[in-house]
C-alpha cells in the first residue's frame, strides 16, 4: 500500500473512533433513555416522580393485561393506558397499598409498578422497600445519592413559592400535579426533584440524630450528622425535601433518618420516590 493510502486509511479510522467515543460517552452511558426518561450523565432518571399502580391479572375486557404491563416496563404507558387496564393508583390521598399482598418490607408486592407520567398526584405514604419494588417491577430501580445529585443540577434552589411556577415547597395542602410546576425543573429536564414529595433513593447509611444544616454553604436541610447508637433502624436516604419545607428544601436537602427515625420503613404524605434505570 502506497504512503498515501496508508495516510488515508489511518486518518479515517482516527476520525471513525473519535466519532464513536463521542457518541458512546463512558462505559455504561445509555445511548438514549426511554420515554419517561431523560438521560443525566450515565444514568436514564426518571421524568417525573412516581405514581404507583396496582395492575390486576386482566383488564377490564377480561383480557390479559401483558400489554399494558410491557408498556410501562418500556416507558411507553399513558394515564389512558393504565386506565383502560383497570389499574388503581395507590397512595394518593391514604396508605391504601394492601397490606397483605404488599406490606411495608416489600415481601411480594408483585402488582405495584412505578410509572413516570405527567399530570397526575405523585403517589406518597410509601416505605423505601415498597418504593424500590414498585420500581423493580418496572424494570428500574431506586437511583444512588449520586446519581440523583447529578441528575438534581440546575434545579431552582427555594426561596417564596409563587404558587405556581416554583417548585412546590410552600403548600398548605399536599403534593401537586406532576410537572405543572414549569419552573421546577432540571437542566437534564426531570420535575420536581426539589419540593412536591421527599424522594427516596438507593442508600442507606447509619441514621442520623443531629440537623446541622449546611452552614454559609446553603439553607437547605442537612440531617446526616451523628449516627444513633441505639435503635435497630438504619438510615435511608430520602433527598430534595416536600411540598411544606419552604427553604429546607432543595437540590443539598437530605435526611438520613433524623425525622423519619423508622428508617427505611418510614412512610408519610411527604414521602415518595422516582426510578431511574
Amino acid at each position: 500500500m502506497k504512503q498515501t493510502q496508508l495516510s488515508a486509511v489511518i486518518g479515517a479510522l482516527i476520525v471513525g473512533l473519535a466519532a464513536h467515543g463521542a457518541q458512546a460517552g463512558w462505559p455504561g452511558d445509555p445511548a438514549k433513555c426511554k420515554p419517561d426518561a431523560v438521560k443525566a450523565g450515565s444514568v436514564c432518571m426518571d421524568k417525573y416522580e412516581a405514581s404507583v399502580w396496582e395492575v390486576p391479572a386482566t383488564n377490564l375486557a377480561g383480557k390479559s393485561n401483558k400489554g399494558l404491563i410491557t408498556k410501562i416496563q418500556t416507558g411507553a404507558a399513558t394515564l389512558a393506558n393504565l386506565q383502560a387496564g383497570g389499574a388503581t393508583q395507590r397512595g394518593v390521598s391514604s396508605d391504601d397499598y394492601d397490606p397483605t399482598t404488599c406490606p411495608n418490607n416489600g415481601q411480594g408486592c408483585a402488582d405495584i409498578y412505578a410509572v413516570s407520567i405527567s399530570g397526575v398526584i405523585p403517589s406518597s405514604r410509601i416505605t423505601w422497600f415498597q418504593a424500590q419494588q414498585a420500581c423493580f417491577n418496572a424494570r428500574k430501580r431506586l437511583p444512588s445519592n449520586a446519581e440523583w445529585q447529578g441528575a438534581v443540577s440546575g434545579t431552582q434552589d427555594p426561596g417564596p413559592d409563587n404558587g405556581s411556577t416554583d417548585c412546590n415547597t410552600a403548600s398548605a395542602n399536599a403534593a401537586v400535579n406532576t410537572g405543572s410546576r414549569s419552573g421546577c425543573v432540571s437542566r437534564f429536564g426531570a420535575f420536581d426533584m426539589v419540593g412536591n414529595l421527599g424522594e427516596w433513593v438507593a442508600d442507606w447509611v447509619p441514621r442520623s440524630t443531629m440537623c446541622l444544616g449546611w452552614g454559609t454553604y446553603s439553607g437547605d436541610k442537612m440531617c446526616l450528622a451523628g449516627a444513633a447508637t441505639s435503635g435497630a433502624q438504619p438510615g435511608a436516604l430520602m433527598r430534595g425535601g416536600g411540598w411544606n419545607m419552604g427553604t429546607w428544601a432543595g437540590p443539598l436537602s437530605v435526611d438520613a433518618g433524623y425525622f423519619n427515625t423508622s428508617g427505611p420503613f418510614y412512610s408519610d404524605d411527604i414521602v415518595g420516590f422516582r426510578c431511574a434505570r
